[in-house]
């Protein structure tokens, strides 16, 4: 009877585990995720890192525009003559020049060196994008993975308390039967040590606890509530390990931004190559000028323009050709690298669930079993046929049994999200994430609107 009392005090204490610990606001994984695609700093980040990138475009294109300026000048002059022979009182005499003008210049032609620096700036946007993405998988992830540590921490926790009140209530127990003179001395010695390291157990979870609260905390911005494991992302999960593999070929960000940034090294190799061709250009302006003196006005221009051929760049431009070879080589093999990680990724998620499945099912066996064990011995202990020592031992398998089973559950919905980044699936539209997803295309059409400097000098 003592012992179904113990299970159901103990079943008590890990379902209200949450709620002692962190309080009584509920707060589901989704809700925990929302706020903290809100809160965390890394994407805000990567955000602004894409809105920077989406800059180098409209630098890029300003190469094939021309340039326009408008200019207003003016010049005061003055002399005075010495007095002397002829000139008893000296001369004094000045005037001002006033001048206005429109100056033009623009590049024809460079060898389409300016084409392939627009494409490697677009395609470097396109990288920044998708590090966005790359970078809330990762703080998602994190987040699932700081909630699952505080939930299991705070299961720990009331497993090692019941744990050390189960300790506490044996010594007393020994220390009654020592004193009918029904145990012995050795019982009572191994109730304390077994106490004693229960009680250290218990503050070791209570230390990873905060601990994992401090960093839940940390992602979310705010302290953890009542959590609960339960969430329906199990259905994002591919049906088959091939299926998961060939999704996050597709469609991994880290993959896509390993694409983009193949795109942007052979575009800065374009860029070198053209350095070794011709370049044009023309430029002009028209102008006004009035002196106050002769009051005379009148308008001048000018129109040119210059071709350039390279001939020697003290080696310059080899070298710039050699080193965006090297890029263009270099991209290509990280990009090799990013399929190997992210194949390596999924298939250490889909085993880490599997793995998963199995001991918990270990861990359930092992919990039923370990509790029918326990009553069992502390049965034939009242009658004399087992010791005190076979009692604590009896309790300590089954509490390694449920310890089992709790960090079992927790890798489980660990390794269901893993799986999910590693497929690329663990974003913000793909969970259906009640926020407005952070993205730089808007800003990146805007910076492509190459007359939008011109309007805002009008207006």
């Amino acid at each position: 009877m003592g012992l179904r009392v113990n299970l159901i005090v103990s079943a008590l204490a890990l379902g209200l585990a949450a709620i002692s610990v962190g309080g009584v606001q509920a707060q589901s994984i989704t809700q925990a995720l929302t706020i903290a695609y809100d809160h965390a700093p890394e994407l805000q980040a990567a955000l602004l890192d894409a809105k920077s990138s989406a800059e180098d475009v409209a630098l890029a294109n300003a190469g094939k525009r021309p340039t326009i300026g408008a200019s207003v000048g003016g010049t005061y002059a003055w002399s005075a003559g010495q007095a002397g022979v002829g000139n008893p009182n000296g001369n004094f005499s000045d005037s001002a020049t006033y001048t206005a003008g429109v100056s033009y210049s623009q590049t024809i032609f460079d060898n389409y060196k300016t084409d392939a620096r627009i494409e490697a700036a677009r395609a470097g946007a396109e990288a920044a994008e998708h590090q966005i993405r790359n970078t809330e998988q990762n703080v998602l992830l994190s987040v699932v993975q700081a909630y699952m540590s505080v939930l299991s921490g705070r299961q720990l926790v009331a497993l090692r308390q019941e744990n050390t009140s189960f300790f506490q209530a044996q010594l007393q127990s020994s220390q009654d039967r020592l004193e009918v003179g029904e145990g012995t001395r050795i019982d009572v010695a191994q109730a304390q040590a077994r106490l004693a390291q229960g009680d250290a157990t218990y503050r070791a979870a209570l230390s990873s606890l905060e601990i994992s609260q401090a960093t839940f905390q940390r992602y979310v911005g705010a302290a953890p509530q009542s959590l609960s494991a339960s969430h329906n992302y199990g259905r994002l999960i591919p049906n088959s390990l091939q299926t998961a593999i060939a999704e996050a070929e597709a469609g991994h960000p880290a993959i896509l931004l390993a694409k983009a940034s193949i795109r942007a090294a052979q575009a800065g190799s374009d860029a070198a190559d053209s350095e070794f061709g011709p370049n044009a250009s023309i430029s002009g302006d028209v102008g006004t000028g009035i002196n106050s003196v002769s009051g005379s006005r009148g308008i001048s221009g000018t129109l040119g323009f210059k071709i350039t051929v390279p001939i020697y760049a003290g080696g310059a431009i080899g070298a710039g050709v050699r080193k965006a070879n090297i890029e263009q080589i270099k991209s290509e093999v990280n990009a090799m690298s990013a399929y190997d990680q992210v194949r390596e990724a999924v298939i250490s998620a889909w085993a880490g669930m599997q793995s998963a499945d199995a001991q918990i099912a270990a861990a359930t066996a092992g919990v039923s079993a370990g509790t029918t064990v326990l009553d069992g011995v502390i049965q034939e202990r009242d009658l004399g046929s087992r010791t005190t020592l076979d009692v604590l031992n009896s309790q300590a398998e089954l509490t390694t049994a449920r310890e089992a089973l709790i960090n079992a559950s927790t890798n489980k919905v660990v390794a269901t999200f893993s799986l999910l980044a590693a497929i690329g699936h663990l974003t913000a539209p793909d969970l259906g994430l009640d926020v407005e997803v952070k993205s730089a295309v808007r800003y990146n059409q805007a910076v492509e609107d190459v007359w939008q400097e011109l309007r805002t000098v009008a207006e």
